[in-house]
């Protein structure tokens, strides 16, 4: 069947549009009563370390195009690695197989400083280009390939690019990953629901308001350019915050090292950081311990 001679989305019977609504869904909210230590509100930082990944994914191996992922894996990485522990903050980095395989003492250096290391596809694949059984393939392997860099197996995932297709969540469940980390539905933590059944999956939801990329973006053969001063992510990221805590909630952010790492930027995070940090009863924790507090 040709494109043409597809149904278009109104002249679908109400059992099609059903389906794809119910297929993934939000559940019960899992927003705790209390935080650890009493803590009033939850910071969960996050780095999705793509380096050459995404170039690769594209077939767009010239030196020039490596050399901007390479940039986050030599002068991103270290960036944050030391403000992470000059504030003695857990943070969680999402990695593709390929990146670790690539830097393995990169990992061990996370794992070093206490931080976790969690899926982020293959090769920074699109989950919604493949089939079901390379989807599948790639994610095992990906999960192998993290447990031997790593020495622990990952109890997360965040699709790359937060591409989440009709078979990822069932690819998650045969993985038993505890948490995923690439859907919207909430600003908090819920339960992911399966065609109406629960699935003991937390949801730790994200979103591109808290993501640098969006902000960042350079790509000098389209139109994809920076178009958001350093400091006005730094406004809307605080404010973001500010919400978070007044609600007892959770912030969740979404970064990476070829993209945070520059100077300026990491000028705003670790302003951000410092500001967070002026708040009595923040808890800063990794996507893991959100997910398995949050389940109780």
């Amino acid at each position: 069947m040709t494109d043409a001679q597809r149904p278009k989305p109104w002249e679908w019977p109400e059992s099609t549009w059903r389906e794809h609504v119910d297929l993934v869904r939000a559940g019960r909210p899992l927003v705790p009563s209390s935080w650890p230590g009493g803590a009033r509100c939850a910071v969960a930082l996050s780095f999705d370390s793509d380096h050459e990944t995404i170039s690769l994914r594209d077939c767009e191996t010239s030196p020039g195009a490596l050399s901007r992922g390479e940039f986050g894996a030599r002068t991103g990485v270290p960036r944050i690695l030391r403000l992470l522990a000059r504030h003695r903050i857990p943070a969680t980095f999402f990695v593709p197989a390929v990146s670790a395989l690539l830097r393995p003492d990169e990992i061990a250096s996370y794992v070093g400083d206490g931080h976790e290391v969690a899926m982020h596809g293959w090769i920074h694949e699109r989950n919604a280009l493949l089939d079901a059984g390379t989807e599948r393939d790639l994610a095992l392997r990906a999960a192998d390939a993290l447990e031997r860099t790593s020495g622990h197996r990952p109890v997360g995932i965040r699709t790359p690019s937060w591409d989440f297709s009709a078979h990822t969540l069932d690819i998650t469940r045969e993985l038993g990953l505890a948490y995923d980390s690439s859907l919207m539905a909430d600003d908090d933590c819920y339960e992911i629901v399966a065609r109406g059944e629960p699935t003991g999956i937390v949801e730790i939801p994200v979103e591109w308001i808290r993501d640098d990329a969006p902000y960042f973006t350079m790509d000098r053969f389209s139109q994809s350019r920076p178009y958001t001063a350093p400091r006005d992510v730094l406004t809307i990221w605080r404010d973001e915050f500010d919400a978070a805590y007044a609600d007892g909630g959770l912030l969740q952010l979404t970064m990476h090292p070829h993209v945070i790492g520059h100077r300026s930027r990491m000028a705003i995070l670790t302003e951000l950081v410092e500001y967070i940090a002026t708040h009595p009863g923040i808890w800063f924790a990794t996507h893991a311990d959100v997910a398995a507090h949050v389940r109780g």
